[in-house]
């Protein structure tokens, strides 16, 4: 790897959402800890990705960041851990 590339951030998800055309809804779930309390909180995001791979429904994937795609969308699936029960 050369020092102009740099490694895009990876995060595993599950799809939440694969209505639209080439594009997936993925849940990132994380754990954070409450800053006076202490407890651990679940926290969420949801993001757009490019599917080229043809992600279902409650999939678990694999998501990079990449350049804008739109305006709302700035990750590509890169691959997918878990097929859903169907």
């Amino acid at each position: 790897m050369s020092e102009n590339q740099k490694q895009a951030r990876t995060l595993e998800g599950r799809v939440v959402s694969n209505k639209m055309d080439k594009t997936v809804t993925v849940l990132i779930e994380r754990q954070v800890q409450h800053g006076l309390l202490g407890k651990i909180i679940r926290r969420s995001t949801k993001l757009h990705a490019q599917d080229d791979l043809g992600a279902n429904e409650g999939d678990v994937v694999r998501i990079a960041e990449c350049r804008p795609l739109s305006k709302t969308k700035h990750h590509r699936v890169v691959e997918i851990l878990t097929r859903a029960n169907v």
